[in-house]
């Protein structure tokens, strides 16, 4: 695990998907309690601050993967795919090439950037050519990660790479839902637009 990528404040997923360590204690758990870490009633509770994610039964492989993760599919769900490209693409910058992680996340750069093409360009073509891409990408990448239905998004753009009204309402699922944008979301964005 990268230290750069962790933080104990991402809430756990509903299920159990690729990246989640239920049960588990985070590598080098000292930083979890022991001289002079942070505790879980430090990080959350009564205390007011977000909740130890480690404190509820597990952790995130990395973190701000999945931070990045439910902003981007949040956005992507409310037709702001710009912005989706923008929280996807931030993260990616996080890993080497031939990881799993920056494949999903590149592959999702892609989704979005190709979803941006057909809806606001009405380009096709270019469309095509990014799923075709991020087809590529998503080859390999478990079925669940991080919480994204990387089956279904798979099936939807090949779909779409035949009819590319496929794409038209597509809502990717999260956690086995298809949860739409917060106020949260688009200042997350905005944030990683200023910072790149």
């Amino acid at each position: 695990m990268d230290e750069h990528t962790r933080d104990p404040g991402v809430a756990p997923p509903l299920g159990n998907p690729t990246g989640w360590h239920a049960g588990d204690r985070a590598p080098d758990s000292s930083a979890a309690g022991d001289e002079g870490g942070s505790t879980a009633s430090d990080e959350g509770g009564s205390s007011g601050g977000p909740p130890d994610a480690r404190a509820v039964g597990g952790y995130w492989e990395h973190a701000t993967l999945r931070r990045a993760t439910e902003h981007g599919v949040r956005l992507f769900n409310d037709g702001a795919y710009h912005e989706s490209h923008d929280c996807f693409e931030s993260e990616w910058y996080n890993y080497g090439s031939g990881t799993v992680e920056s494949a999903f996340l590149h592959g999702m750069v892609q989704v979005a950037a190709g979803a941006y093409k057909h809806v606001d360009f009405e380009n096709d073509a270019g469309m095509r050519s990014l799923f075709e891409t991020a087809l590529q990408y998503l080859d390999g990448v478990p079925g669940d990660f991080y919480g994204v239905d990387v089956d279904d998004v798979r099936e939807t753009l090949r779909a779409a790479l035949d009819d590319p009204s496929a794409v038209d309402g597509w809502r990717i699922t999260l956690d086995d839902a298809r949860p739409p944008a917060y106020p949260a979301d688009y200042e997350y964005a905005e944030r990683v637009d200023e910072e790149h």
